[in-house]
């Protein structure tokens, strides 16, 4: 990097002086990486700089983010984070802070389309769209150039997938504009997690690929289980925190602490499992690898545990994204403590830098007694649990004493906004902000909130009615709980070192991300969570003697035909090339069948005609559900698998040559694997694992270690909803414990009702997985 110096340019003005959104470009077009001067101190940090300058004071250096010359107390590395943050928050404007309060998506320049508008560097966008948004909220963008130095915006959540290279030059030029405003107050670029396999999702997991690539999070606990070494968390998380660090991303919306207690939640995939014991542990680790010790440090990247207190007690799968899902329910007595919150007293424990509230709300008359945690009942505020001053003052704070701030998740203030939609946005924002949430995620909603930072000061109560069952006090923002909210982000902001250099150099970066030994570890886990669910007649390894002069046929099924054929032609090289199979087109001609699905069901930002098809089936005649969420006198077909039908008709053909089929199905939920059970003779499971690794174990180049982190239902009748909409099994109640709650009428003669049983009579339930 070269010690020349670009000051980013301001917002355009008419010639009245009205500010119109557009940048002006920089024709010398240097990118912020290629100017940022760099001033190292020999008992303090790195001070990282583009435009503003540097006082030298005691021998040491520190940046002057204000330009003035004085070492304030929030320019004083020396000082403590809580009381840098203190300084600043009492040098901001209101505006400033404001525009602090929210996190939303932004686009890179590198990811726009042809014609519209970049910086001069093609990093930065600076299109203006009248409606932009998601699912979480519609509104005006700005370029970011105006963005960043008008609306005061700090918090942007990338949802691209750039390269390494690609997104720290980006991150280097957002805090290079930055830099160049009043206070100097960087860029915090954050993001969903990137280092696991799977299909990218919007608003869950949108990148993978880039970083060191692990199983997707149920495969991770599957290793752990199978392993028991819990080394694989610390490794994990250690991976995450170099490579994030590297790049200048310094925070992720991660990861999920919920227990997954209803297997038609369509966000099971990214919890680590239905065992909150295990869960608990995993965090225990997760959480000082990520952040880098027992608290949170500079070279750290901070968490955001989600979604307290527990996304997974869902009434019969529905999620809050969706009117339908609104409630959190409980109809078992005592187990919001007993496994939901279990996993959020260990991100408390070890200092998660923030939690993120659901967008559910407690729902009182489907649910049994609950108490907190000194055994008094709960309070049932029918309010979204980010505006729910019960579970986060009194339980969260009060009771679990967490010291962190609170991240309310995406949309809160306009879309899911379940309990308060009487209220407009400018009350809505007061709400959360008084009720004890720091950053609301999804929004850039300053002009709202100055709008409710103004009606505690111009009298607007006096001609219009509050709302009712609010006091003034609760849907207006005083400067009390603004500085609060602003103090405890600007802490973390400092903790993290951003304030005093938020830049990285790209060639170092790459080398973090390109870590070998990253990668080798990432892939050995994806192996070690593989696990083996049947081996009938020991057909498993396909080693080299089992597959010696015979011929394999290979497909793999997806959620559309064209999915399956691209997998299909994917699988067949890999076993041509990398295991040399002799392969045939023709079933009926094969010794043996080697057959991979992939299961896809539903959308978690809409609801299905019914309740999440978690049969893994095709053209499935079920249920429609009415607006209550309960069994409508109605009908639909639903597939999960496309040719999924096929799969007995080519088990047949290859039996009938007395051949062997192996089958690796992926569960990325917990299907019911009847269908295809039924008709093999091995059976593998994966994670979101690579389907190389699900080979290795299947050959017997890897050793079959992984364990079911997750009980998979026996059939419909377990999950089966009746006329008032009640589930056969508890919805908050984790698989292994369903059986105690379920009718005897249900159980076999091992007293078991809910987990599937096999031909070999192995229940696939939380632990279970063979070897060979």
């Amino acid at each position: 990097m070269t010690s020349e110096t670009v000051t980013p340019s301001a917002a355009s003005t008419t010639n009245d002086g009205t500010e119109t959104g557009e940048a002006d470009t920089n024709p010398t077009a240097v990118k912020a990486t290629d100017t940022v001067r760099y001033y190292r101190n020999a008992d303090g940090p790195v001070i990282g700089v583009t435009s503003k300058p540097v006082i030298e004071q005691d021998g040491r250096y520190f940046k002057d983010l204000d330009g003035s010359g004085r070492l304030d107390d929030y320019k004083d590395w020396r000082k403590s984070p809580a009381e840098r943050a203190a300084s600043l928050v009492a040098a901001l404007d209101v505006d400033e802070k404001i525009g602090m309060l929210f996190a939303n998506s932004w686009r890179m320049g590198q990811e726009l389309d042809e014609g519209e508008e970049r910086d001069a560097t093609g990093l930065l966008s600076e299109q203006i769209k009248e409606k932009d948004g998601s699912i979480f909220g519609i509104e005006k963008t700005w370029g970011t150039t105006y963005s960043l130095q008008n609306l005061k915006l700090r918090n942007l959540i990338l949802r691209a997938n750039p390269t390494t290279r690609e997104l720290v030059d980006w991150i280097n030029q957002l805090n290079a504009v930055a830099e160049d405003t009043e206070h100097g107050v960087p860029v915090q670029v954050l993001s969903n997690s990137r280092n696991e396999n799977g299909e990218a999702v919007f608003g869950m997991n949108e990148a993978q690929g880039v970083f060191a690539t692990w199983p997707g999070t149920l495969g991770i606990a599957a290793a752990t289980i199978g392993t028991g070494d819990f080394g694989i968390i610390d490794r994990f998380g250690d991976a995450i925190r170099r490579e994030w660090d590297a790049v200048g991303m310094k925070k992720g919306y991660m990861y999920m602490a919920d227990t997954m207690t209803d297997p038609r939640w369509q966000r099971s995939y990214g919890t680590f499992g239905e065992n909150p014991q295990l869960v608990s542990r995993i965090f225990e680790h997760l959480i000082p690898a990520v952040q880098g010790g027992d608290e949170l440090t500079r070279d750290g990247v901070a968490m955001t545990v989600k979604h307290f207190p527990g996304g997974g007690a869902r009434e019969n799968g529905f999620d809050p994204h969706y009117a339908e899902g609104q409630w959190n329910v409980y109809p078992t007595e005592g187990s919001l403590e007993k496994y939901h919150i279990p996993a959020f007293i260990t991100a408390v424990d070890k200092n998660a830098a923030s939690i993120m509230p659901y967008y559910a709300k407690p729902c009182k008359a489907k649910s049994a007694e609950q108490t907190d945690l000194e055994g008094n009942p709960i309070e049932w505020q029918a309010v979204g649990f980010a505006y729910n001053e019960f579970f986060i003052q009194r339980l969260l704070r009060g009771q679990m004493g967490f010291r962190g701030y609170i991240n309310s998740d995406s949309g809160i203030t306009h879309m899911m906004s379940w309990g308060v939609e009487d209220l407009d946005v400018p009350e809505r924002v007061a709400l959360a902000v008084n009720n004890g949430v720091d950053v609301i995620s999804g929004a850039f909603s300053v002009t709202e909130t100055r709008e409710a930072y103004d009606r505690a000061r111009n009298g607007y109560y006096d001609s219009h009615d509050v709302p009712a069952g609010y006091t003034r006090e609760q849907v207006t923002l005083g400067d009390e709980a603004l500085d609060r909210a602003i103090v405890r982000t600007l802490t973390e902001k400092f903790t993290l070192g951003l304030f005093d250099n938020p830049y990285r150099d790209p060639d170092a970066a790459e080398a973090v991300v390109g870590t070998a030994a990253d990668w080798d570890e990432a892939y050995a886990v994806h192996c070690d969570s593989v696990t083996l669910l049947k081996n009938s007649s020991r057909t498993l390894p396909l080693d080299a003697a089992a597959t010696d002069g015979r011929t394999v046929y290979a497909e793999a099924f997806g959620k559309d035909a064209e999915t399956g054929e691209k997998a299909t032609t994917s699988l067949r090289a890999m076993l041509a090339d990398d295991y040399g199979m002799t392969l045939t087109d023709d079933p009926s001609a094969a010794d043996i069948a080697i057959l991979f699905a992939d299961p896809r069901s539903g959308n978690y930002f809409s609801a299905t005609k019914g309740y999440l098809e978690i049969d893994i089936c095709e053209g499935k005649t079920v249920c429609d559900t009415d607006e209550e969420g309960r069994p409508a006198g109605t009908t639909h077909e639903e597939t999960t698998l496309a040719g999924a039908s096929r799969i007995a008709d080519i088990a047949a053909a290859v039996h009938a040559n007395g051949g062997r089929v192996v089958a690796s199905v992926n569960f990325s939920l917990a299907w019911m694997p009847g269908n295809i059970e039924r008709h093999v003779d091995a059976l593998v499971a994966g994670f979101d694992t690579y389907n190389k690794a699900c080979m290795d174990v299947t050959v017997g180049r890897h050793a079959a270690k992984g364990r079911l982190p997750i009980t998979l239902p026996k059939n419909d009748a377990v999950v089966a909803v009746d006329a008032d909409g009640v589930c056969a099994s508890p919805n908050d109640v984790p698989g292994y414990d369903k059986d105690r709650y379920m009718p005897d009428a249900m159980k076999d003669e091992n007293g078991k009702a809910y987990a599937y049983r096999d031909s070999a009579g192995h229940y696939y339930e939380y632990g279970f997985g063979l070897r060979y």
